[in-house]
C-alpha cells in the first residue's frame, strides 16, 4: 500500500489532553534542542508529560541522518555537522526555516510508522495549500514536493520539482523525536553545501522562491491549523517561558 492510500487520520484517544505547543522567538543551537527533545520525549514516555510539538528556527548547519553518505557531504567546512538519530540523509537547517519538532506518543494514537509519516506529509500538505501552494508527496522520495514546469526539464525529460519540506523522524517507545523543516525564506545557496536527501536529480525552493511574501509567523498560524486537522487539538505551552528554551508566541 502506498503513502497515498494510508488514512492520515492520527486523533488522540477520547480523553488525552491537547498537545502542547511551543514556539521558540530566538535561534537554539542544535544541541540543545536535542537535549530537550530528550528530556521532553523521556517525559512523554513515562507519563510525566503531555505531547509536544516546538516550533524554532536553527543556526545554519547541516545535519546527518542515519542514511547518510559522506560523499553526499560536499563542503564539511562550511557550517557545522552533526551526527542525528533521525532517519534520511544529509539536510540544512537554517534561519527564515520553520523547524517543527514533532514528540507525539503513537501508543495514544496509532502505532503505525508510515501513516505517521504520511500524516505528518499531510500536515504540510495542508499548510502548503492554505497559502496558494501545491505540495505532493512522492513514494519514492519522503517529504513534500512542488512542481516547477517553468523551469528545465530534468535528464529522464520528466518536469522539475524541488523539495520546499523535509521530514526525518525517530521513535523510543513510540514516541517521536525531530519532526519536519518547512523552507519559508532561508537562504537556498547553502543547500549547495549537501546532496540534499541524497536527490541531486531535484533542487530546493522555498515559500518566498515561489512569489509567496509571507511571515514566519504566518506560516505557524496555518501549520497550527493544519496540524490540528490532522492530530487534534492543541494548546499554548505555558511552561515554554520557564524552562529556558525560548517563548511561546
Amino acid at each position: 500500500m502506498q503513502r497515498t492510500d494510508l488514512s492520515i487520520e492520527m486523533f488522540p484517544q477520547p480523553g488525552s489532553a491537547p498537545v502542547r505547543w511551543r514556539i521558540s522567538d530566538t535561534l537554539v543551537p542544535y544541541e540543545e534542542a536535542v537535549a530537550e527533545m530528550e528530556r521532553q520525549v523521556a517525559a512523554i514516555a513515562n507519563g510525566e508529560a503531555d505531547e509536544l510539538v516546538w516550533l524554532l528556527e536553527h543556526p545554519p548547519l547541516y545535519t546527518a541522518g542515519t542514511s547518510a553518505d559522506s560523499a553526499d557531504l560536499i563542503d564539511p567546512e562550511r557550517f557545522p555537522v552533526f551526527a542525528t538519530g533521525r532517519g534520511g540523509e544529509y539536510t540544512y537547517h537554517g534561519p527564515g526555516q520553520r523547524v517543527a519538532y514533532v514528540m507525539i506518543d503513537l501508543k495514544r494514537r496509532r502505532q503505525d510508522v508510515r501513516a505517521y509519516v504520511a500524516a505528518l506529509e499531510e500536515v504540510v500538505i495542508r499548510t502548503l495549500e492554505k497559502m496558494n501552494v501545491t505540495g505532493e508527496r512522492r513514494e519514492d522520495r519522503v517529504g513534500v514536493w512542488v512542481r516547477r514546469p517553468e523551469k528545465p526539464r530534468i535528464a529522464d525529460g520528466s518536469m522539475a520539482e524541488d523539495k520546499i519540506a523535509a521530514l526525518g523522524i525517530r521513535l523510543r517507545r513510540w514516541v517521536s523525536f525531530h519532526g519536519l523543516s518547512i523552507n519559508v525564506d532561508p537562504d537556498l545557496s547553502h543547500f549547495s553545501g549537501i546532496v540534499p536527501c541524497g536527490i541531486s536529480d531535484h533542487g530546493v525552493t522555498s515559500l518566498v522562491d515561489l512569489g509567496q511574501l509571507v511571515m514566519m509567523t504566518d506560516v505557524d498560524v496555518r501549520l497550527r491549523e493544519a496540524f490540528e486537522e490532522v492530530f487534534g487539538p492543541t494548546v499554548r505551552d505555558e511552561g515554554a517561558q520557564s524552562d529556558g528554551i525560548g517563548a511561546d508566541v
